[in-house]
């Protein structure tokens, strides 16, 4: 197998982007912080309310997640951990309704699968990051985040079609402010987007305040019962369910980790640094790993880097991993504002679905960004196959009338996300298939320099 060479980034600062949002000022920095926050809501909101755990205690993970995992990777990458869409079907295989004595079953399994992190962590500081991502070059990582983003659209639409008149006007006020806006209007256009989209719902009559009026203002995010040392100190603890639980979960996080390879690379991409080899995906991996367990042992959702956030990068150009850090601040803050969480929670799915549908497109995007700056040779069969499969089964899965392939073990089953299944098939390819190039495994070929001669 040829050598793979993690891609040169970050020699140079990308065009018209800030590395350092102090020179922006305070006031600034807050706003883009304000903005991160909101791109993150929808989608992390989200997973509690499809699953049953607790709102408050997913922002204060959320916040928290995102703070450990930039100490963890000396605070250089822009990236923040949100809810996992990847473990619902685990909390739903365990707790399909929600019920409030079953979900710290699930939240035990999904704390087991963190562990994992740590594991392909330690592959990558003991080989090194060009031998483990050899199994991971552009080929790979590209489509797989292609599929990210098109899974995650479906999502999008979905919620759109509650009202496409609520959900079109956050599109074109992102469109509108990025592209035609001025000062701060053109660098928070998704904040605008969700705040006008919000404004006309509430016009609409759209929005239900009820919850917001009778929440308190002040309130712990986190119920001990709820929790995995609440789940243990029960008398009705159950060995069996907590043993069935880890089993069924653990396997998702070969998913998630693959998301996560992914969603380095798009930020490394979108921000023009090799994150994979500095401060290391050992460290990277090792932060999303430990965020997860700390955030399941606490009876809230699963943490994963943000493909949103990658998008919020994207648009507005600051790349500064601060600004990402103030959205984790208010996160937590708000994580204690019980009204807060209700007035969030009201924000109607049209809203969503209009910000999230340019976000979710911006991920595939850069997807595709990935494959052309890594000149990936698509006239090679050997890139194309591998493309194809891990595009054809993990949106087909996906799309597919299980959502899963569902795997009997005995008397439990397992589901596999289209995702990972994809994500598996285009591992196990790169390696069986030869390399015939260079450009193959990432390594742009020196261009050619040709004599300019007068006529």
């Amino acid at each position: 197998m040829a050598e793979f060479e993690v891609p040169t980034m970050g020699s140079t600062d990308a065009p018209d982007a800030v590395y350092d949002a102090r020179t922006l000022g305070k006031p600034r920095m807050v706003l883009f912080g304000l903005q991160h926050m909101f791109a993150m809501f929808g989608a992390t909101i989200l997973v509690p309310v499809l699953t049953g755990l607790s709102v408050q205690a997913t922002l204060l993970f959320a916040g928290l997640g995102t703070l450990l995992f930039h100490f963890l990777s000396k605070g250089k990458v822009p990236a923040f951990l949100g809810s996992s869409f990847a473990f619902i079907a685990g909390y739903a295989a365990i707790a399909p309704n929600g019920e409030t004595a079953l979900l710290p079953y699930a939240c035990l399994g999904v704390a087991f699968a963190g562990l994992l992190y740590p594991v392909l962590a330690g592959l990558f500081k003991a080989f090194g990051a060009k031998k483990v991502m050899r199994y991971f070059p552009p080929v790979v990582t590209g489509p797989i985040v292609i599929s990210i983003g098109l899974i995650l659209a479906s999502s999008a639409i979905t919620n759109c079609q509650t009202n496409w008149v609520v959900a079109i006007v956050a599109i074109v006020t992102i469109v509108v402010c990025n592209i035609w806006g001025r000062g701060m209007i053109k660098i928070v256009p998704i904040l605008m987007g969700v705040v006008v989209s919000y404004a006309v719902a509430v016009a609409l009559g759209e929005v239900d305040f009820s919850g917001v009026v009778t929440a308190p203002w002040i309130g712990l995010p986190v119920a001990w019962e709820n929790t995995v040392f609440g789940l243990f100190a029960s008398p009705t603890f159950d060995p069996g369910l907590a043993v069935t639980a880890i089993i069924t979960i653990m396997p998702i996080a070969l998913a998630t980790m693959i998301e996560h390879i992914g969603d380095i690379s798009a930020i490394s991409s979108t921000c023009n640094r090799n994150y994979i080899a500095e401060p290391g995906l050992h460290r990277t991996l090792l932060g999303d790993g430990v965020a997860t367990i700390l955030a399941s042992l606490f009876g809230a959702p699963a943490n994963t880097t943000y493909g949103e956030n990658t998008g919020v990068l994207a648009l507005t150009r600051v790349f500064d991993p601060r600004v990402v850090r103030i959205a984790a601040v208010f996160a937590i803050l708000f994580s204690f504002c019980p009204k807060f969480a209700a007035v969030i929670g009201a924000m109607p799915a049209s809203v969503i679905g209009g910000v999230s549908i340019i976000l979710y497109g911006m991920i595939s995007a850069v997807g595709v960004r990935n494959l052309i700056e890594n000149r990936v040779d698509f006239l090679k069969s050997r890139n194309i196959l591998i493309a194809a499969l891990i595009l054809g089964l993990s949106i087909g899965i996906a799309y597919s009338a299980a959502g899963a392939i569902i795997v009997p073990v005995g008397e439990i089953t397992i589901s596999l996300s289209g995702l990972a299944v994809g994500s598996l098939i285009g591992i196990i390819l790169n390696v069986v298939l030869p390399y015939q190039d260079p450009v193959e495994v990432g390594k742009p070929p020196t261009p050619e320099i040709k004599q300019e001669t007068a006529d």
